[in-house]
């Protein structure tokens, strides 16, 4: 069974009901199989070729919050190099 949702971010999503040791294609590359139902958990494993990243989204979102503050210049820094061009100016 397919139905579709949506995502404010995303494209609409295409949701499917999957058994226990059923699986998904994605492309000719990617198989994301279900592994066990206990509840409202669910396993999932999902095999891949090396050059794609997977990631559990929780830790996709932290890494890019840290890439996006790593990239972004505080006013001290911004103050800090202004002066060095001042002085070397001179």
């Amino acid at each position: 069974m397919a139905e579709h949702g949506s995502s404010p971010m995303l494209s609409p999503m295409l949701v499917l009901t999957r058994k226990a040791g059923e699986s998904v294609v994605i492309g000719d590359e990617v198989v994301v199989r279900v592994l066990e139902v206990r509840g409202d958990v669910v396993r999932v494993g999902i095999e891949a070729p090396r050059d794609v990243q997977v990631h559990r989204q929780e830790v996709y979102d932290a890494v890019r919050e840290a890439n996006i503050s790593a990239a972004t210049a505080s006013e001290e820094a911004i103050s800090a190099l202004q002066g060095i061009v001042r002085r070397a100016g001179t």
